[in-house]
């Protein structure tokens, strides 16, 4: 199986997913009028909500209101996924919405690596490494696309998937350290640092994934151009 169609597949695989979960917020927002672009700001909104709180340590926040971060970041994500729903079934897809989109979602980035590095939980150079290949993630995206080349599910770590394996992390890093600390008297904290190594890994691994994929596509191109 080719490259292309595994990546047809893991959309086809999404496309399926998300139908069974956001059909009634979806119909709910376009009912009430909320636009695409409104809804990218709400994401927006969300990460710098996130990024601020954890610029607070906020993943070790007391107990009863240590769901917080997930939770917003839980919609954060949500929100990504709604104003692109939205567009698609109101026909109100265009490019002015999809580059603020775009746009929107590289500083949200941008901003949630900053929280977590302010936070603590990135060193500096931990931190420019991560966004450094977030960037270029979307940057190959990007540059391929505009050359002709469909790069929608290349990669394994695509936005929304950055966005669920956080979403997963915060909520173990706050149960090992408040757990931890309940019973042994002292908070473990080599969690995130172990986590950090395998998500840049995983990071690592969409970069190769994406560059290989785009220059063997651009190769398929020039030769049906040369015939």
């Amino acid at each position: 199986m080719s490259k292309s169609d595994q990546s047809n597949i893991k959309r086809s695989n999404q496309r399926r997913l998300l139908n069974k979960f956001v059909d009634f917020p979806v119909n709910f927002l376009i009912k009430h009028g909320f636009t695409p672009n409104i809804l990218s700001f709400c994401g927006f909104f969300c990460s710098i909500v996130v990024a601020v709180l954890l610029s607070m340590g906020g993943l070790h926040f007391p107990y009863p209101i240590s769901w917080i971060v997930p939770f917003i970041l839980f919609w954060a994500g949500a929100f990504d996924v709604f104003d692109g729903e939205v567009a698609r079934r109101t026909e109100n897809i265009s490019k002015s919405g999809a580059f603020l989109d775009s746009n929107l979602d590289r500083i949200s980035d941008a901003i949630l690596v900053l929280g977590l590095i302010m936070g603590g939980y990135f060193n500096y150079i931990i931190g420019f490494i991560v966004l450094f290949l977030i960037i270029m993630i979307s940057y190959i995206r990007a540059r391929a696309e505009n050359e002709g080349v469909e790069m929608k599910g290349v990669g394994f770590m695509e936005r929304a998937e950055r966005l669920i394996v956080l979403f997963f992390a915060f909520i173990l890093e706050f149960w090992i350290f408040f757990l931890s600390n309940l019973f042994y008297g002292a908070p473990f904290t080599l969690f995130f640092p172990i986590f950090t190594l395998i998500f840049t890994g995983l990071l690592v691994l969409t970069l190769i994934q994406r560059l290989l994929f785009s220059f063997k596509s651009l190769r398929k191109i020039e030769s049906l151009d040369k015939n």
